[in-house]
């Protein structure tokens, strides 16, 4: 079994080494390539201001966060979730880094991503897959063909479920047989939720057998290829 989990997080600002923290953190679960269900979102009181710039990437205000849980209320739940998976992260340098830093700011014995997760970066790949292009998840969305009509502003959770689409299709070519199971409305689905797929029952084939006249062309084909083989067709043999 491969567990993989998508992971896209939103911040105050642009450095965690100026004080900058998570405000939001988004995963959708991936097992064999398909999406489970499951999920974790959380947004989070990063006890200071958010940056204008933020805010306007973003939409996410102060004044929403003063209720929300901080980081060392939930980095446990995190932690389980995340732990032993492989991490899908477009940019995954800007999301580590401050993962790394929340967990230090905890005060816990938690280590760092390196320590519990491999990380495959979806934009170093996609640099290499299409050197010289766009590559920020916008680009890659319209390059695959897949809808993101709703994304209007960055959002962790609705990144997540648009970026695992989007590394379905990059790495395989097949996003999924259902793509409703890949809907923004799969952010609602319970964790126990199951997508169950009945197969139906093949139709027989229908055979169509050559006619006279197709075999005796065929034939003929045939002596032209052993007349211009010195005699030797290895349909004959």
């Amino acid at each position: 079994m491969t567990r993989q989990i998508v992971l896209d997080t939103e911040t105050t600002g642009l450095e965690p080494k100026q004080g900058h923290r998570i405000i939001e953190v988004g995963c959708v679960e991936l097992i064999n390539r398909q999406l489970t269900g499951r999920h974790f979102h959380y947004y989070l009181n990063p006890e200071r201001e958010i940056e204008a710039e933020a805010i306007a990437v973003h939409g996410i205000t102060n004044e929403f966060l003063l209720d929300k849980p901080k980081f060392a209320h939930i980095v446990e739940e995190l932690f389980n979730f995340i732990k032993g998976a492989e991490l899908i992260i477009h940019n995954a340098a800007f999301d580590v880094n401050f993962l790394n830093h929340e967990f230090s700011l905890t005060g816990g014995n938690w280590g760092t991503i390196a320590d519990h997760c491999t990380v495959f970066d979806t934009l170093t790949s996609a640099r290499q897959l299409h050197p010289g292009q766009k590559n920020n998840l916008d680009a890659l969305c319209k390059r695959y063909s897949i809808d993101n009509s709703q994304r209007d502003l960055h959002g962790a959770l609705l990144d997540a479920q648009i970026l695992a689409r989007v590394y379905l299709a990059m790495t395989g070519g097949q996003v999924n047989l259902f793509d409703e199971t890949l809907s923004v409305e799969a952010a609602a689905i319970n964790e126990s939720s199951k997508i169950v797929v009945k197969h139906n029952h093949r139709l027989p084939l229908t055979v169509l057998a050559a006619t006279a006249e197709e075999l005796a062309e065929h034939e003929a084909y045939l002596k032209i290829i052993k007349k211009n083989a010195g005699g030797k067709c290895l349909w004959e043999q």
